[in-house]
């Protein structure tokens, strides 16, 4: 298991390095010059080419490409990623509590997707075809096709303006995460909970099933054991659940004012803060890559058959 960790890491490695040139090309691809959105944040009056050049001096953008590639990834490497164009702060002091914060709601939610997504599943499976099992994945279709701004305008609405129960807005107590969890909930239990059923249905005429009833194994350690090795599958799923719900907080995040990467990352858009949207792009797209790995390292885990594949 040991050395199947090791090769699943160095294959990392090159795809991280593609990752982070391809993140690194995303300044050269505006049509606006880094040095006037610095000198524009800066509120300089009148904006000359020897002012831009002198800027681009000074943030070190009249060196070659690769130079500034090589500089930006031995800062990316110390956490650094450069200064912000705009506030002039360190990119990792205004991404860090943003990414905790968004970290903080991503986990919840993915906790509470992952047991609801579980139970729904499981119980749909042993109750396939009835009233049960249709009502579910009635209302999954219902729940999961609604707009996720659209539900957190509504919540908000009842539960906060009508209701007054729930704070609209921050993340000042556990209050705050009622309602951004449940919208992101919904949107994401109608659609892992399928995977979940889809693949115990797989399991339940298997040969060791039938084998095991015949026997008369009881029907709890019957279930538990489809589901174990159902599992094997939703494992993926929902590891790579984290990363998208992680890359998907954006539209909760700016309906609840909540103070997290995505957020923060539409702010940069907006006022073109190019190292910020470098940093947001390559920590979403190193969560993806590891949270992959990590995927296929518990799979691994469960079934030894996978680990002679690399």
């Amino acid at each position: 298991m040991g050395s199947y960790i090791v090769k699943r890491l160095l294959l990392s490695v090159p795809i991280l390095l593609i990752i982070s040139f391809l993140t690194f090309l995303l300044i050269n691809l505006s049509p606006m010059d880094p040095a006037e959105v610095v000198l524009r944040a800066q509120e300089v009056p009148e904006i000359t080419e020897e002012l831009i050049a002198q800027t681009r001096e000074e943030l070190g953008l009249n060196q070659p490409f690769l130079k500034q590639y090589a500089d930006w990834v031995m800062a990316c490497l110390r956490l650094g990623f450069g200064e912000s164009y705009v506030t002039g702060q360190t990119v990792w002091s205004l991404i860090s509590p943003a990414f905790l914060n968004t970290l903080k709601l991503t986990m919840v939610s993915s906790t509470i997707i992952i047991i609801m997504s579980i139970i729904l599943g499981v119980a749909c499976a042993l109750n396939e075809g009835r009233i049960w099992d249709r009502s579910v994945r009635g209302v999954s279709f219902f729940l999961t096709a609604m707009p996720s701004y659209w539900l957190a305008s509504i919540l908000i609405w009842y539960f906060s303006v009508r209701l007054d129960l729930l704070p609209t807005s921050g993340m000042d107590s556990y209050q705050s995460y009622i309602l951004p969890v449940t919208v992101i909930s919904v949107s994401y239990v109608g659609i892992y909970f399928r995977n979940v059923r889809s693949s115990m249905l797989n399991h339940l005429h298997e040969d060791y099933v039938v084998y095991g009833r015949a026997c008369g194994l009881p029907e709890k350690k019957i279930t538990m054991r489809i589901l174990r090795n159902s599992l094997q599958v939703a494992v993926s799923i929902f590891c790579m659940a984290i990363p998208i719900i992680l890359g998907s907080t954006v539209v909760i995040e700016n309906v609840f004012a909540w103070p997290g990467l995505g957020r923060l990352s539409v702010k940069s858009i907006l006022s073109r803060d190019f190292p910020v949207i470098q940093a947001y792009v390559l920590i979403l797209a190193v969560a993806f890559v590891l949270f992959n790995t990590l995927s296929d390292m518990i799979n691994a885990a469960l079934n030894p058959k996978l680990r002679k594949e690399i």
